[in-house]
């Protein structure tokens, strides 16, 4: 993959010292980095996952809405994010890469680099707990 802008960069060490999981796009789609709290959600240590295409992501990481139901992807908030460029939210469900079902929520923003350069999406994520 290309370098990376500074933005993402940066990004990407600050992720690395928070306690909240973290998910961080590139412009293309292309998965960039997640943190080690997100790991024990996505079923997979980031270092054997890496990074990898967009192309690749449907197929690695199931999603349906909170209810089962299919999602589509242009329904997930990361990808809201990332095509439509404004901050998106939804509770929804995901089986991690160790084959388990979670329900999360999910809140992504986009990220703008200086001069209005499109850089990618940054999602931040938890299990979600019925009340």
């Amino acid at each position: 993959m290309p370098q990376m802008p500074i933005e993402l960069i940066l990004l990407r060490q600050c992720a690395s010292y928070l306690a909240m999981p973290i998910w961080l796009m590139a412009e293309n789609g292309d998965l960039l980095f997640y943190n080690e709290p997100a790991e024990s959600v996505l079923g997979r240590r980031f270092d054997e996952a890496g990074e990898m295409p967009g192309a690749e992501l449907a197929a690695m990481f199931q999603t349906t809405a909170e209810d089962g139901s299919p999602l589509e992807a242009n329904d997930l908030p990361v990808n809201i994010a990332l095509t439509e460029r404004r901050p998106a939210h939804r509770r929804m469900r995901i089986r991690g890469l160790d084959g388990a079902w979670r329900k999360i929520e999910v809140t992504a923003f986009p990220v703008e680099g200086q001069g209005g350069r499109h850089l990618g999406a940054v999602a931040i994520f938890w299990e979600a707990h019925d009340k």
